[in-house]
């Protein structure tokens, strides 16, 4: 064709190439688009292998290596490789109370056992403290609560805050600190009928689930944010709530939202 129209054949190859290239900046040029979008909306919390999921619902398939070369060249780095200072534990309490849970995590009923625990958060110039309470059934956040103090009321707050039917929780496991083993918990949880479970002593393998649940609310939201008030910290950790539980994919979920994995189960 090209000695029937007298072009020479360097000319075709060129324009064919130029052609190739174009395309390929094109898509490269979406790929980055999209990349960064989720990226952002994640918070600047995922890595290549929760991008990659969220491409693969966009039917876009790229490989996580191609992913983080991308993310390299825009600049974006996850929270989750930063690393940050771990507290000291403090010695745990003696109550005769069982590890009841036992470490069955994989739940099949919704709100059938909560786990919890406490974490600390600055506001202004002073040390606050965030509850968190945890469904096993869908990892979902479902009792929220933040105050001045570290101590029972707290813990009360958050499952108080819980939209639900609480006669249908079976089972409530925390970790042996006093705040959770007190006198307002028992009445509380003995007039539900709701039976208590305690890690064993110095044993935070048997409270994992919470224990990962606020390592990523510490990456993702304590570590990220300045509080000046309260108040400030209350409605922010709403959002973040919401957030958690209704665009956050999670890996143990089989890349699903709480609520998606929820409906999908119900």
């Amino acid at each position: 064709m090209c000695g029937v129209l007298q072009i020479p054949r360097s000319s075709y190859y060129y324009h064919a190439r130029k052609r190739e290239d174009d395309e390929h900046q094109a898509e490269e040029a979406d790929l980055q688009e999209r990349i960064y979008k989720i990226f952002t909306q994640s918070r600047n919390n995922y890595g290549t292998r929760k991008i990659k999921r969220e491409l693969e619902k966009q039917d876009v398939t790229v490989s996580k290596r191609r992913i983080g070369r991308i993310m390299k060249q825009l600049g974006l780095v996850s929270n989750y490789t930063v690393a940050y200072y771990k507290s000291q534990q403090k010695p745990s309490n003696e109550a005769e109370t069982a590890n009841v849970l036992n470490r069955e995590f994989q739940q099949k009923q919704e709100l059938s056992i909560l786990v919890s625990d406490l974490t600390y958060v600055r506001v202004a110039k002073k040390w606050h403290y965030v509850c968190l309470f945890v469904d096993l059934f869908n990892r979902e956040i479902v009792g929220a609560s933040a105050g001045p103090n570290k101590d029972a009321a707290l813990v009360y707050k958050a499952l108080s805050s819980i939209q639900g039917n609480l006669t249908n929780v079976r089972l409530f496991h925390t970790d042996r600190g006093s705040e959770f083993d007190n006198q307002l918990m028992r009445e509380a949880t003995e007039a539900f009928g709701i039976q208590r479970s305690l890690s064993a002593k110095g044993c935070p393998y048997d409270n994992a689930v919470a224990e990962a649940t606020y390592k990523s609310f510490k990456i993702e939201f304590v570590y990220q944010r300045t509080f000046l008030t309260l108040e400030q910290l209350q409605l922010e950790l709403g959002d973040y709530v919401h957030w958690f539980n209704n665009i956050r994919i999670h890996q143990t979920l089989g890349y699903l939202t709480p609520v998606e994995f929820k409906q999908l189960a119900l």
